[in-house]
């Protein structure tokens, strides 16, 4: 019995040790920091709040009505505000001589066909090689199979006659040939002033990307620079933004236009035009028709309908085609097709100033029996002239 309570006792003094030592290795260790007080926040102004939690309100000073100032009496300062400025309406440029100033511009052709053919006349021996190669620089500028052929056989006979040819004479016999070529009696004025009534009506018909209702806008500044009063129709329906472009152009010079609604009846807008024109006693109205494709029939009969119903007003004085002078003989196609449904006048070629084919002029007047009106040398708003015979011939030579 004494043995086991020596043994308890024993084993009570070793379990003491043991947790002595755990308690002293737990004191060594250090003990980590204390988290940082927290900062002190200086709270925000409190929102003003409304109902219920509105804050009791402050004193705040108070004026007396003695220490207010009172107004005068006087009538209060209005400050008006400067009226905006109308666009300013453009003067055009006179149309007199116009194709003069621009003769620059038939560079391309000039080299082509004018240059070409008095470096080839200039040759000491016109042989049948040299005829060959003045043929075929006419057919290139697209003057035309029976145009061509007639030139060179007129060319053959006076430079035969002629014998000895200094550089003078090659040039005026070549200017005298092409002048009766392109026709110098052929009337090339817009008809817009009809004796018996106002106002003269002009058609503008033309297929897509020819520039036609950029055309019809320059044709206005043409009419307004020669002294008539104009009203654009902008039959045009259905491209986007032809209206809005008609419209430009004719604000830039006093111009009213007529339209209609995106899609709308070109026939209608034409016939509001004219009446418009009519009330408003302009000398012309210009009617913008559709770009449509010559390919498609109905578009095309649409077109005589517009055509036909502007007719109720009174008969259409000129029937101008838009050709772009870029396409050769692709333009004498669509120039057969739109005369077969309404009766062509006069022809507009555009974008001459881009092309070496010059002839066209030739071309396309032998082709309908009508004569260029006007061509387009340019982008500029000033840039259409009406067509002149001598001086065009006298562009194409050069000095």
């Amino acid at each position: 019995m004494d043995i086991v309570i020596l043994a308890v006792v024993i084993a009570v003094v070793v379990i003491g040790a043991l947790g002595g030592l755990i308690v002293g290795s737990r004191r060594k260790k250090q003990l980590p920091p204390p988290p940082p007080a927290a900062p002190d926040i200086t709270a925000p102004p409190a929102e003003p709040h409304v109902g219920d939690e509105a804050e009791t309100p402050r004193e705040e000073p108070r004026r007396t009505i003695e220490e207010v100032d009172l107004p005068d009496g006087s009538a209060p300062v209005v400050v008006e505000e400067p009226p905006a400025e109308a666009p300013g309406i453009e003067i055009p440029e006179p149309t007199a001589g116009r194709l003069v100033r621009l003769r620059t511009r038939l560079s391309r052709s000039q080299n082509a066909l004018g240059k070409g053919l008095l470096t080839l006349l200039s040759r000491e021996h016109l042989d049948e090689d040299t005829w060959e190669e003045i043929e075929d620089t006419l057919l290139t500028a697209d003057v035309g199979v029976q145009p061509t052929q007639e030139l060179v056989e007129r060319l053959r006979e006076r430079v035969k006659v002629l014998g000895t040819r200094t550089p003078e004479e090659l040039r005026t016999l070549l200017r005298e040939e092409l002048v009766t070529l392109v026709g110098r009696d052929m009337d090339r004025a817009v008809k817009t002033e009809p004796e018996d009534r106002k106002p003269g009506i002009v058609m503008v018909v033309g297929v897509n990307g020819t520039g036609k209702t950029t055309t019809t806008g320059k044709l206005a500044r043409v009419l307004v620079a020669d002294g008539q009063s104009v009203v654009l129709g902008a039959a045009d329906t259905f491209r986007a933004a032809a209206a809005d472009q008609l419209q430009t152009w004719g604000e830039r010079v006093g111009a009213h236009t007529v339209r209609g609604p995106e899609g709308g009846d070109p026939a209608s807008v034409a016939f509001d035009a004219v009446k418009e024109g009519k009330e408003m006693g302009a000398n012309v109205v210009l009617i913008d028709t559709a770009g449509r494709l010559h390919t498609k029939t109905g578009l095309m009969d649409e077109l005589g309908k517009v055509k036909r119903v502007v007719e109720k007003h009174a008969p259409v004085d000129e029937v101008l085609l838009v050709l772009d002078a870029t396409t050769g003989q692709n333009g004498l196609v669509q120039a057969r097709v739109f005369a077969e449904v309404v009766n062509i006048t006069g022809i507009v070629l555009t974008k001459l100033d881009g092309t070496a084919k010059g002839g066209i002029v030739v071309a396309v007047q032998r082709e309908l029996g009508v004569p260029v009106k006007l061509i387009g040398l340019g982008e500029g708003a000033d840039d259409l002239a009406p067509f002149e015979p001598e001086a065009f011939v006298d562009a194409l030579i050069g000095e």
